[in-house]
This record gives structure tokens, sequence and C-alpha cells, in this order.
């Protein structure tokens, strides 16, 4: 086991815990090493080895974040979430032994604020606990400016009901893709990176870029008429995404004899898909 150093000097003063956190692991080793290691860095911390125990936990305790343990005997940690979401927002990250792309992108649909791949190291994920929790604490909260209703291009956006339609026909958003479409919604017309996309939406400084390809692909088949052919959210190539204010037509490729200084043909530049 690794020796836990003390990053306590970064934290509040001394005696004034950063915020409580539970912990949820099954393996006993590693939540003594993500328990001493959050510790150390001025957090109160609880310690859950299984499902209905994180339960009971939370309902003794609201914590401020949950780190969580997808694989648990019995029920696993996409349940756990959804049962402690069902009583309100708490932020969670995620800790998997799995690297599947899908089993990433269900704990972030389930509602997971952050994931993490195990082996890991304590110092990371401390720092991301650190940064969602920071992250909740600035968002700039919701004020009778904020608009009720955001539209374009036939899309409908009700930010505080969280609903979406599509030419009046509701649209059946996971809480990543709502956030995302609101995000478009926010700043149409305007070209995102996948870099900006993920720092925006998902709050992350580091990350799997994939994350975002992929969630965007999973938008646009809810969104478009045609996914294969999207109308809505365009991949602008080498840069990033936008969504378009207005339909506009798909331009043509250029021919294979096109010179390639011609505008309206593709770039070589790697891109998002």
């Amino acid at each position: 086991m690794e020796n836990i150093p003390d990053t306590r000097g970064s934290g509040p003063a001394p005696g004034a815990p950063r915020g409580h956190v539970l912990v949820v692991d099954d393996d006993p080793t590693v939540a003594e090493v993500v328990v001493g290691y959050l510790d150390r860095a001025g957090y109160d911390v609880r310690r859950a080895g299984d499902g209905p125990a994180a339960l009971e936990c939370f309902s003794e305790r609201r914590p401020d974040l949950v780190v969580l343990d997808l694989m648990l005997p019995g029920m696993d940690g996409f349940e756990v979430c959804r049962r402690m979401r069902a009583h309100g927002r708490v932020p969670v990250i995620m800790l998997t032994a799995r690297g599947d792309e899908d089993d990433r992108i269900l704990g972030l649909e389930t509602g997971a604020d952050d994931y993490v791949t195990k082996p890991f190291s304590p110092r990371e994920l401390v720092l991301r606990v650190d940064a969602v929790l920071r992250r909740g604490r600035e968002a700039a909260p919701v004020t009778d400016a904020a608009p009720a209703v955001w539209e374009c291009a036939g899309l409908r956006l009700e930010p505080a009901a969280r609903r979406a339609t599509r030419d009046g026909r509701e649209l059946s958003l996971t809480l990543r893709e709502f956030d995302l479409l609101a995000f478009f919604l926010r700043h149409p017309g305007r070209v995102f990176t996948r870099e900006e996309l993920m720092r925006e939406v998902w709050g992350w400084d580091f990350g799997d870029l994939s994350t975002v390809t992929v969630h965007v692909r999973r938008l646009r088949g809810k969104v478009e008429a045609d996914p294969a052919r999207p109308q809505l959210i365009r991949t602008v190539w080498g840069v990033g995404y936008r969504l378009t204010p207005e339909l506009e037509p798909e331009p043509e490729p250029a021919s294979p004899s096109a010179s390639v200084r011609t505008p309206a043909g593709p770039t070589t530049a790697a891109g998002p898909s």
C-alpha cells in the first residue's frame, strides 16, 4: 500500500472539512487507500462495502460527493447511482475496472459526473474530487433573467423542466445528451472543439475525447431526421461541431480531380466524426 502524503495544505483552515465524501467499494484495500488519501486531503469520509450499505449511509447523511465502484456484489454501481439520484442531485465519480466505452458512456448517462478506470492514481482521484466539487460550488445559479425556453431549427428546450422537443415531438434524452443539446442551443452557429465541449459541458479539464464523439453521435440519433446525414449538428472537419441555426444543404464533397486548394473540398486533417 502506498504511503499517504499529507495534501491538506491546499484545503481550508485546519479543522474545517472540505466536504463529506462517501466511498463505496467492496475491495477493502482500494477503499482504504481512497479513504486515506481523501482524509489527508481534508475531506470528511465515510465508507460502505456494498450497495445496500451505501444507500443506508446516504439516507443517514447526504454526502457532498460519492466515489462509487461500478462492480459491487448484488447491486451494481449503476443501480446504486439511480437510487441515490432518485432522492436528489449528488455528484458521483464512478470507479470501474472495465475500460469499455459502453460502460463509461452508461455510467455518464446514469448520472455520473466523472469516471476513473482501475488501476488509478489516488492522487488523480483526489484532484477529480476537488474538480467536481469546485464546479458544483462555482456553478452560476438559475435566475429569473435566464430564458425559460431555447428554440432553434425546430428544436425547443425548456431548461427548468428538462424537456426537449423536435418539431413538437418530445425527445427522450439522457442527462448528458440534454446538457449537450442545451449548450449547442445557447451558442447556435458557433463551432466548438471536442476539448471545449468536454470542458464546458462535462466540466473536465482532462479525459477521453471519444466520450464527446459518442454523445454527439447518440444525440444526432435522436434529433436528426437522418443521423447518417446530419443537418442540425454538423461536423466541421478538423475542428469540431456546430449547431446550424437554419437548415442548410450538405456541402457536396470535392471530386477526385479537384485541386487540394478547393475551399469546398474536405480537409485531410483528422477530426471528429
